[in-house]
C-alpha cells in the first residue's frame, strides 16, 4: 500500500467509527425516552413483588375434656366437612354421669309435682279447720245466749273448743304458706330445683357429646399428632384443619414502594404452582401494623454502635376471589407474584373501622340444642297429666 492512500483509509475508518457511536448514542437516547414515557404513562402506576406467599387459617383441633382416645377418623391430606367426627374419646364415664343426671332430674320433677299436689291438700285442710272454727264459734254463741241454762263447765269447754279450732286453723294456714313458698307460683318445669337438675343434665350431656371431637370448619387435615390409645388432656393439639377456601396472600413490599398503595386497590397475582397462564385477581385488604423484623422472634436492636440501615418490608394482605380459588386451589406457603394497580388513590392507607368477624362455626350449637331437647323430654315424661312447659335453657 502506498503512503498516499493510508490517510484516506484512516479517515474512512474514523468516519465509520463516529457514525457507529452516534447511532449507538441515538439508540440509547431513544430507549431512555421510550422507557421514561413507559414509566410516566404506565409503570409508575404499578407496584410489584415476588416476595409474596399464600397464607390462611390453621384451625387447631383440641378436645374440651380429657380421656383415652379410642378412635381417629381422619388423617393428613383428607378433606373433612364441618361437624364431621375427627377423634373419639372413651365415652364410658360421661355416659354414666349422664344417666345419673337424668335420673336425678326425673326424681326432682316428681318431688316438685308432689309439692304442687300438697298445695291442694293443705288448702282443703285450711278449709276444714276454718269450718271447725266456725262451728265451735257458733256453739259458743248458743251457750252464751242460753244464760243460766248452761253450766259454767260446759261454757268453758265451748271456749276451749274455739281456741283449739283457731290454733288448728293457724297451723293449717302455716303449712299451706310454707308449701306454697317451696312450690312457688310458676309451672313445675320452672321450679328452681327442676331448673338446677336440668342444668346438670345439660352439662352431663355436653360432656358426653364432647367425647366426639368434630371438625369446626370445612377443610383439609394437616399435622395429625393424635394416636389411638393416647390419653389426651383438654386443650392439647390433636391435629389441624386448613380451610383452603379462606386463604389470602401476604405480599412483603419494601417500605419505599408503599407510598401510593391503598386499601381496595386491585391486584393481579400469579402462582409458581400454575405458572403465568393462571392469573388471580384480588384486592388490597389491609396492611400489617408492623414490619416483619418488628415481629420477629429476635427483633433487630438498632440502638447499637455497629448499625447498618436495612430497608424493611411491610406485609400487605391481599384478598382473593373465592371462585378463582375453587377453580385453581392454593396451599398455604406457596410462592406468588403480586402486582398492585395504584391508579385509584381514593382508598385508605390504614383501616379506620373494625371489620365484621368472619370466622365462626355453629357445629357446637347443635349439641346444646340436643341437650335442651333431652331435658324437655325427661321433664315431660315425668309430669304425668300436668300441663307444664319444659324448662327454659340455662342462660349463659
Amino acid at each position: 500500500m502506498s503512503e498516499s492512500t493510508a490517510p484516506v483509509q484512516n479517515g474512512f475508518e474514523d468516519g465509520r467509527r463516529r457514525s457507529a457511536m452516534l447511532a449507538f448514542g441515538a439508540v440509547v437516547i431513544i430507549a431512555g425516552l421510550l422507557y421514561g414515557l413507559y414509566w410516566l404513562l404506565h409503570a409508575r402506576f404499578y407496584e410489584a413483588t415476588d416476595n409474596a406467599y399464600v397464607n390462611g387459617n390453621v384451625v387447631q383441633i383440641t378436645p374440651q375434656l380429657g380421656g383415652m382416645v379410642v378412635g381417629v377418623d381422619a388423617d393428613d391430606t383428607q378433606a373433612v366437612k364441618a361437624g364431621q367426627p375427627l377423634v373419639q374419646i372413651d365415652p364410658t364415664d360421661a355416659q354414666v354421669a349422664l344417666a345419673q343426671a337424668e335420673a336425678d332430674l326425673a326424681q326432682t320433677v316428681r318431688q316438685v309435682r308432689t309439692l304442687y299436689g300438697n298445695n291442694d291438700q293443705y288448702t282443703a285442710n285450711v278449709d276444714a279447720r276454718a269450718t271447725e272454727l266456725a262451728r265451735a264459734q257458733d256453739d259458743l254463741r248458743r251457750r252464751q245466749a242460753a244464760g243460766t241454762a248452761v253450766s259454767r263447765e260446759e261454757l268453758d269447754h265451748a271456749r276451749d273448743a274455739v281456741k283449739a279450732a283457731n290454733a288448728n286453723l293457724i297451723v293449717a294456714r302455716s303449712q299451706l304458706s310454707s308449701n306454697q313458698a317451696l312450690s312457688g307460683q310458676g309451672a313445675v318445669a320452672e321450679h328452681p330445683n327442676v331448673l338446677q337438675a336440668a342444668a346438670r343434665v345439660r352439662n352431663a350431656y355436653l360432656n358426653y357429646a364432647r367425647t366426639m371431637v368434630p371438625s369446626p370448619v370445612d377443610g383439609y387435615v394437616a399435622q395429625r399428632a393424635v394416636q389411638v390409645g393416647q390419653r389426651v388432656a383438654p386443650g392439647s393439639v390433636l391435629m389441624s384443619v386448613v380451610p383452603l377456601n379462606q386463604v389470602w396472600v401476604d405480599a412483603n413490599f419494601t417500605e419505599v414502594r408503599l407510598e401510593h398503595v391503598r386499601i381496595g386497590q386491585p391486584v393481579t397475582l400469579t402462582a409458581d404452582l400454575y405458572g403465568g397462564d393462571v392469573r388471580y385477581h384480588g384486592k388490597v385488604a389491609g396492611f400489617s401494623p408492623g414490619t416483619g423484623g418488628a415481629f420477629a422472634l429476635l427483633p433487630a436492636q438498632n440502638a447499637t454502635g455497629n448499625w447498618i440501615k436495612v430497608v424493611q418490608r411491610l406485609p400487605v394482605r391481599i384478598g382473593l376471589d373465592p371462585q378463582e380459588l375453587i377453580d385453581h386451589p392454593l396451599r398455604i406457603g406457596l410462592s406468588m407474584q403480586a402486582t398492585i394497580d395504584v391508579h385509584d388513590q381514593s382508598g385508605k392507607d390504614i383501616a379506620t373501622s373494625p371489620a365484621v368477624p368472619a370466622h365462626e362455626t355453629d357445629v357446637y350449637a347443635q349439641k346444646a340444642q340436643e341437650a335442651d331437647a333431652r331435658v324437655a323430654k325427661i321433664v315431660q315424661d315425668n309430669l304425668g297429666g300436668d300441663a307444664a312447659a319444659p324448662p327454659a335453657a340455662a342462660k349463659p
